[in-house]
C-alpha cells in the first residue's frame, strides 16, 4: 500500500511529506519531556527525599536524647533539694528570669486547668510556654509554646544548648558525692531554656510531683494554683493529707496571688497560713455557678471575684472541668491585676481547649473513651462524667502502676461498669497482672472480670463484650480505657490519637 502512494505521489508531495514527518519526530512527542521539566521533578523528589531523611534523622535524635535522660533518676523519685536545677540556671545566665509565671499544683486536674489557663493567655495576646508532666505519646508535648509542642528541631536544639550545663553540674554534684541531675530536673532545665529562647511572655507551668522541692520550684510566680488535694504519691510525699499538702503549699512564695481551688479544712487551712507566712495574696471566692451537658463538651456559668460569666461553652466533659475552669479564668484575672476578661476572649478559649486522655471520646463506633485516673478522688469525677455523659452500658480495660491505690481507684469505678477486662502495660512501675486480677477479682467478682495481656486485645474484648450486653437504655454500650497516664498514652497511640504537633495534643 505504501509503494502504490510513493509511486502515486510527486515529487513536491514526497518533500513536503519528509519535512511534515522530520518536524514530527522532532516534536516532544518522540523528543521526550523537557529536559528542565525533567531537572525539576528530579530536583523536586531529591529535595523531599532529603527532608524525608532529615527528618527521620531528628526523630531518631530526639528518641536518642530522651533515652540518655530516662536513664538517670526517675521523675517519681523527688530529691530534697533544688541546688542542682539552681546551679545549671544560674551558670546559663537564668532564663527562668526572663518570662512571668502561673505555677500549679495539686492532686488531680493540673493539666487540664493548665491547657485552660494558657488559651486564656494566647487569647489576651500573649506569647506563652506551658510546662507539664507527664506525657501521652511524646516526650516533646511536655514543652509547648503557644499551644504547640516544641518541634524536634527545637528540642534537640535546646538539649544541645543546656548540655554542657548539666554535665558541670552532674561533675560537680558527683565530686561532692551527690546525684546527677533527675529526669525531671533536666527537663525542667530545658523547658525553662526554651521559653527563653522562644522566648514567652508567660509560662503556665505544673509541678512534677509536690512542690516544695520539686524542679519547677526555683520560679517566683506572679500566680500559684493549688488544685484540689487528696491522696496520692504517698510513698514519696507522705500518707497523710496534711504531710501531701505542706509539700504543696510550698510553691506559694512572697508577695504572690494564690488561688486556692476547694480543699479538705485542714487542707485549706495549711494553705492560708502559708499565705499569711509569706505575705502572699489568697483568692477562693470562685464557683460553677450552674452547667449543662452539651455536644461534644458543657455549658457553663461562673463566677470569679472580678464577674459573673454566664454561658461558656466548654469543650470538655464533667462536672470537675467546670470547676477546673473557673480556677483558671480566676487566676488569669489575678495575673492581670484582678480585671475582669472580656466575654469573647473567654468564650473563644474555653470552647477551644481540649485535654486529651480526660474523659476523650477516641472512637465512636463502637464508643471508646480514654481517661488517665490514676488515684481514688480522679476515679470518682471519672465515674461522675462517665454517668453524666455516657448512660449506657460500660466495659473498662484497666492497668495501674504498683505503687498506686488500685484497690482505692477500682472501688470507685466499680459501680459505674459491666465488666472489666484488666491488662498489661509497658513499665518497670507497672503492677504484675495476676496481682491486678487478684483485687479486681475481689472488688468486681469472678464473673466481671476479664484478663487479656495485650492492651489491643483488651480493647477488642471489651468491645465485644460491651456489643453483647442487652442495654437498659437506649444509650450505646461504651468501653472505657482508664487506670495509668501511661496506659492512656499506649490506648491512644494504638487507637490513631496521637497527633503531637497539632496544637491540640
Amino acid at each position: 500500500m505504501n509503494d502504490a502512494m510513493d509511486s502515486a505521489s510527486t515529487p513536491d508531495e514526497i518533500d513536503e511529506t519528509s519535512q511534515a514527518l522530520a518536524a514530527l519526530f522532532a516534536s516532544p512527542l518522540f523528543a521526550g519531556p523537557d529536559p528542565s521539566v525533567v531537572s525539576d521533578i528530579n530536583t523536586a523528589e531529591e529535595r523531599e527525599t532529603a527532608q524525608w531523611v532529615e527528618d527521620a534523622g531528628i526523630q531518631e535524635r530526639v528518641r536518642e536524647i530522651y533515652t540518655s535522660i530516662v536513664a538517670r533518676a526517675p521523675e517519681h523519685k523527688v530529691q530534697p533539694s533544688l541546688d542542682r536545677v539552681r546551679r545549671a540556671l544560674d551558670l546559663m545566665g537564668n532564663p527562668q528570669e526572663s518570662f512571668r509565671v502561673i505555677h500549679i499544683t495539686g492532686t488531680n486536674g493540673k493539666t487540664s486547668t493548665a491547657r485552660m489557663v494558657e488559651a486564656l493567655l494566647r487569647e489576651r495576646g500573649l506569647r506563652t510556654g506551658r510546662f507539664t508532666s507527664p506525657h501521652l505519646n511524646s516526650v516533646r508535648e511536655r514543652i509547648t509554646i503557644d499551644g504547640i509542642a516544641i518541634s524536634a528541631t527545637d528540642f534537640v536544639q535546646t538539649w544541645e544548648d543546656v548540655a554542657p550545663f548539666i554535665e558541670m553540674v552532674d561533675a560537680e554534684s558527683l565530686a561532692h558525692d551527690g546525684p546527677r541531675m533527675s529526669f525531671f530536673e533536666v527537663f525542667t532545665v530545658m523547658a525553662y531554656s526554651a521559653f527563653a529562647m522562644a522566648p514567652v511572655d508567660v509560662a503556665v507551668v505544673e509541678v512534677g510531683m509536690g512542690g516544695r522541692w520539686d524542679a519547677t520550684n526555683v520560679i517566683d510566680a506572679d500566680v500559684a494554683m493549688i488544685m484540689p488535694i487528696s491522696h496520692d504519691h504517698e510513698k514519696w510525699l507522705g500518707h497523710e493529707l496534711t504531710d501531701i499538702a505542706f509539700e504543696k503549699v510550698g510553691i506559694v512564695k512572697p508577695g504572690s496571688t494564690l488561688i486556692l481551688a476547694p480543699q479538705d479544712p485542714e487542707v485549706r487551712a495549711m494553705a492560708y497560713e502559708q499565705a499569711h507566712r509569706v505575705q502572699a495574696n489568697i483568692v477562693d471566692n470562685f464557683e460553677v455557678l450552674s452547667r449543662e451537658a452539651a455536644v461534644g463538651g458543657q455549658l457553663i456559668s461562673l463566677r470569679t471575684p472580678a464577674a459573673i460569666y454566664e454561658d461558656v461553652p466548654l469543650a470538655m466533659l464533667g462536672a470537675y472541668q467546670a470547676e477546673n475552669a473557673a480556677a483558671a479564668l480566676t487566676a488569669v484575672e489575678a495575673f492581670f491585676g484582678g480585671a475582669a476578661i472580656p466575654g469573647d476572649i473567654v468564650e473563644h478559649a474555653l470552647m477551644s481547649t481540649s485535654s486529651p486522655g480526660r474523659l476523650e471520646v477516641v472512637k465512636s463506633s463502637p464508643l471508646v473513651i480514654i481517661d488517665a485516673a490514676h488515684n481514688p478522688a480522679g476515679a470518682k469525677v471519672t465515674r461522675e462524667g462517665l454517668e453524666e455523659y455516657f448512660p449506657g452500658p460500660r466495659v473498662a480495660v484497666f492497668s495501674a502502676m504498683a505503687d498506686k491505690d488500685v484497690e482505692g481507684v477500682l472501688s470507685e469505678l466499680e459501680p459505674a461498669f459491666h465488666t472489666i477486662v484488666v491488662t498489661e502495660m509497658a513499665g518497670d512501675r507497672a503492677m504484675d497482672i495476676e496481682d491486678l486480677q487478684e483485687i479486681a477479682i475481689d472488688i468486681f467478682g469472678e464473673d466481671r472480670v476479664r484478663v487479656e495481656t495485650e492492651l489491643l486485645d483488651a480493647i477488642a474484648s471489651a468491645v465485644d463484650i460491651a456489643e453483647t450486653i442487652d442495654p437498659d437504655t437506649i444509650a450505646p454500650a461504651s468501653v472505657t480505657v482508664l487506670g495509668s497516664i501511661v496506659l492512656a498514652g499506649q490506648a491512644r497511640e494504638l487507637l490513631g490519637a496521637s497527633v503531637v504537633d497539632s496544637g491540640v495534643n
